[in-house]
């Protein structure tokens, strides 16, 4: 059973190198995942590959179905969690095409449901969410970036937004504040939802731009775009590093 899964967010619809052996479509109690799962062979290794926004990409990040996402994973045997994430840098080290692996989280969504348990069906549940994402996973991605010679930032700290619109300066700045280095849209609450099963979770955060008010005028599509070529490229061979240490 695979016990691996890459969950792909913007830029990482499709995996380079993903051999596919089958596709799985999974009814869950919470309704339909984002898309088919993905089960094959990459590099060699069994992964399950599961595009977060669907594909084509056409769900915004509070419409995911979170809760379906992470179920599906877990009947599917899956243990150990690599989601990737496009994100915006807010502090210095966060240069756009950078790759950093978060240690904390702080979560300014609303209206999202952010649990398995809120019915009968289940105890009141309190997780420890003190470490919020997995040290063995992130400290193995640290480790095959150094191998693949990759500079990455090992530890920052992700601020979840809302979305779709992008931030605007004085939240930036509220968030800089708060201690964030980057801002993204789906970091939660796939991380809470991953511990409430008891899988290991891990992002691998892709700078796309600079958040707003970090440089000279307005964010452009075409930034975001050009500057995910470069992650994603690098975040490939991160993935391929990263599978051939396992």
């Amino acid at each position: 059973m695979t016990k691996l899964a890459f969950i792909g967010g913007t830029g990482l619809t499709q995996l380079s190198g993903f051999n596919i052996s089958r596709r799985e479509t999974l009814k869950t109690p919470y309704g339909n995942p984002s898309a088919e799962f993905l089960i094959g062979e990459f590099n060699g290794h069994p992964v399950i590959f599961l595009a977060r926004h669907g594909n084509p990409h056409t769900l915004a990040p509070h419409k995911i179905n979170y809760r379906a996402n992470i179920w599906g994973l877990k009947q599917l045997g899956v243990e150990d969690i690599v989601a990737v994430a496009a994100v915006g840098g807010i502090t210095e080290a966060m240069v756009p095409a950078h790759i950093a692996f978060p240690d904390q989280l702080i979560d300014y969504t609303y209206n999202r449901i952010q649990t398995f348990f809120e019915d009968e069906n289940y105890p009141v549940t309190h997780i420890d969410f003190t470490f919020p994402y997995s040290p063995s996973l992130r400290n193995a991605l640290i480790g095959a970036a150094a191998q693949a010679g990759i500079a990455i930032s090992p530890q920052a700290t992700y601020g979840c937004t809302q979305g779709p619109r992008l931030e605007t300066i004085a939240e930036i700045a509220r968030m800089e504040r708060d201690g964030c280095d980057v801002v993204g849209m789906t970091g939660m609450p796939e991380a809470a939802l991953a511990r409430e099963l008891g899988m290991n979770y891990a992002s691998v955060s892709v700078i796309a731009n600079w958040a707003a008010g970090k440089s000279a005028g307005e964010i452009t599509m075409a930034e975001i775009e050009q500057n995910l070529h470069l992650g994603m490229a690098n975040t490939a061979q991160l993935l391929q590093a990263f599978i051939a240490g396992q």
